[in-house]
């Protein structure tokens, strides 16, 4: 396998956006799911978009072709590309991904992170990292998680990435667990992180929101964003068993009157709120 790599550093700007921190991250996610259809293998977030990597043996000139984003009307995407000689992933996702510690109860670490004497020690092996973004919805989801008793809860991970969630639902005692995503590399990596912490009641699923239909769940977790959380949220409700919760993530504070309108339509009763820097995390119940 060659360990030259040819990398990809990808500028995202939205267009005409007030929202334009949101609307970035829209793009920088569209974009990391396009290319992952082709031969691309890792991306980091940066400050003004992402960086992506590829193996030289499976790059093309024309690699970019088809990736419609880059067409896009709502975004200007601009990039450089050059080769890098021996790639050390290792050392890569050591310097991007951090831990998160969330109140002391709860470590998330890659391997290469210090353990510490969290009740709760999660280690995963990021194959991309995560930008704040994520860290602030994923620390307010487990502030959630670390107040609820889901000792026997059949829960659904949805939009699962790395199954951080699924995998700390599963050591505070629910069961079984569905994780589901529908980006292959976040699909692989999730049943790699579930093995590498022992789980044994987590089953993980490649697709999307069509996978749960006709099934019923205590307790789902849905941390993705604001548009695929109101396009699938009926069919969440439909899976909730009676006085099941929904905890929902990945979106901002100017999102929160869309997503409760949504919920509260749909039967659900709101029960609390975690922000952390604009991001926001609601619990509901039914």
């Amino acid at each position: 396998m060659s360990n030259i790599y040819i990398g990809y550093h990808f500028t995202i700007e939205p267009k005409g956006s007030s929202a334009i921190d949101q609307e970035k991250q829209l793009g920088s996610e569209i974009l990391i799911a396009e290319l992952g259809e082709k031969a691309f293998e890792s991306f980091t977030e940066t400050e003004t978009g992402i960086s992506a990597f590829v193996q030289k043996d499976l790059w093309d000139e024309n690699i970019l072709d088809n990736i419609y984003i880059l067409k896009s009307e709502e975004f200007k995407i601009e990039y450089t590309f050059e080769e890098i000689q021996q790639v050390n992933w290792n050392e890569e996702w050591e310097k991007n991904f951090e831990a998160i510690d969330v109140e002391g109860n709860c470590h998330i670490r890659a391997p290469f992170h210090p353990k510490t004497d969290a009740e709760f020690d999660i280690v995963i092996e990021p194959k991309m990292s995560f930008g704040t973004g994520h860290h602030e919805t994923t620390h307010m989801m487990v502030q959630h998680l670390l107040e609820i008793d889901v000792t026997g809860m059949k829960t659904l991970d949805m939009g699962c990435g790395t199954a951080i969630l699924a995998i700390l639902a599963e050591m505070k005692g629910a069961q079984p667990i569905d994780a589901i995503d529908i980006d292959n590399w976040c699909y692989l990596n999730s049943i790699e992180n579930a093995e590498r912490n022992k789980c044994k009641h987590i089953t993980v699923y490649e697709g999307d929101a069509s996978l749960i239909t006709d099934k019923k769940y205590d307790l789902i977790i849905a941390n993705i964003n604001r548009n695929i959380l109101l396009n699938d949220m009926q069919s969440y409700v439909d899976c909730l068993n009676p006085k099941g919760t929904l905890l929902l993530s990945g979106f901002y504070v100017e999102d929160i009157p869309f997503i409760d309108a949504s919920c509260t339509e749909k039967g659900l009763t709101y029960v609390k709120k975690f922000e952390r820097n604009n991001w926001v995390s609601l619990k509901y119940v039914i």
